[in-house]
């Protein structure tokens, strides 16, 4: 029950934190077929396998994804070789992505629908939130090893090339142990 409650908290807290015009003042536009536990960018986001910012943390640490290297491939000028590995490496994350995401929001429904049928308690809503964290959880997952990966596919010139064109600029050393230089 405790852990329930430090749930709950944090996710009133975090809500109290998103700036105020981010938070809808109301839900009654919201379509009556949509899981009403997301907005429609989320659904779309979740459907279409998205990063949604999941892997900020690795784009601003120098390690870039798939989708936006494939996007960038001419200005980095990528060899055939890295292309072909990370169309994989998209592709993988893409599938695994669409996978999660379909189960998140299948999951999101049954909250939906729990609430709806006013048949929940506190283990019921514990159970459904925490089965929830676990799938976003392999999901942030996904995309971040992604970018792992992606990183030992470029070079030490393709990954500055690649923060300068995303507006990144450099933050830091980008360590050379964690990608390939010859290609």
């Amino acid at each position: 029950m405790d852990n329930l409650i430090k749930v709950l908290i944090t996710s009133v807290v975090c809500s109290l934190l998103l700036p105020a015009q981010s938070m809808p003042v109301s839900y009654a536009n919201q379509p009556a077929d949509q899981v009403k536990t997301l907005s429609a960018d989320e659904i779309q986001g979740l459907l279409n396998g998205e990063g949604m910012g999941m892997a900020r943390t690795a784009e601003l640490n120098h390690y870039p994804g798939p989708r936006h290297v494939l996007d960038l491939a001419s200005q980095l000028q990528l060899s055939e070789v890295q292309r072909t590995k990370a169309q994989a490496i998209y592709d993988r994350m893409h599938h695994e992505a669409v996978r999660l995401g379909m189960a998140i929001l299948y999951k999101e429904e049954e909250l939906d629908n729990t609430f709806k049928k006013d048949k929940l308690d506190s283990n019921k809503l514990k159970t459904l939130v925490m089965g929830i964290a676990q799938l976003r959880g392999e999901l942030r997952l996904v995309h971040l090893l992604a970018h792992l990966e992606m990183k030992r596919v470029l070079s030490r010139g393709q990954i500055e090339k690649y923060d300068e064109l995303r507006g990144y600029g450099t933050h830091g050393p980008i360590d050379k142990h964690h990608h390939r230089e010859n290609h």
